[in-house]
C-alpha cells in the first residue's frame, strides 16, 4: 500500500516491482499476488489496461490508519483504559496533533462551551485508568 499511496495514481505491478527492486530482490508474482490480495480485501481498485491491471488506492493512508486504530480499539475489553494507555505512549507532537484533531471535530462552538486551558470546565469529561490517571 505504501507504494500505491506514494504515487497517488493508478500503478501497474511492473512499476511497483521496479520500485521495490531498488531496495531488495522480489519476484513479479509476489507483487502481483499482494496487489491482488489488496484488491480482494477492497483496499485497491483495479482497471484493466491491455493484459495488465492498474491499481489505485480506495482510501487515503490516513483513513487506513484510522480504520486500524478503530479496529484495535473496538476489540478491547476496556476501551477507556486502552485509550489511556495509547495516549501514554504518544510523543508531545502526537498529543498536540490529537488536541488539534479533537478541536477540528468539535468545531468552533465547542471552544465557547468547553472553556479554555486557563479556565477549564467545572465538570470535565475524563477517562481514568486503574492508576487514577
Amino acid at each position: 500500500m505504501t507504494r500505491v499511496w506514494k504515487w497517488n495514481r493508478p500503478v501497474t505491478v511492473r512499476e511497483v516491482l521496479e520500485d521495490l527492486q531498488q531496495e531488495r530482490s522480489i519476484a513479479y508474482t509476489t507483487v502481483m499476488t499482494v496487489l491482488d490480495n489488496l484488491h480482494q480485501k477492497g483496499w485497491v481498485r483495479r482497471e484493466a489496461e491491455g493484459r495488465a491491471y492498474r491499481y489505485e488506492a480506495v482510501s487515503t493512508r490516513a483513513a487506513y490508519a484510522a480504520a486500524l486504530m478503530n479496529d484495535a480499539w473496538s476489540q478491547s475489553d476496556n476501551p477507556a483504559a486502552a485509550l489511556v494507555a495509547f495516549f501514554g505512549m504518544m510523543s508531545e507532537e502526537q498529543r498536540q496533533a490529537l488536541t488539534d484533531a479533537v478541536r477540528m471535530v468539535q468545531g468552533p462552538e465547542a471552544t465557547e462551551t468547553r472553556g479554555t486551558p486557563d479556565r477549564p470546565d467545572e465538570n470535565p469529561a475524563s477517562v481514568r485508568d486503574d492508576t487514577g490517571r
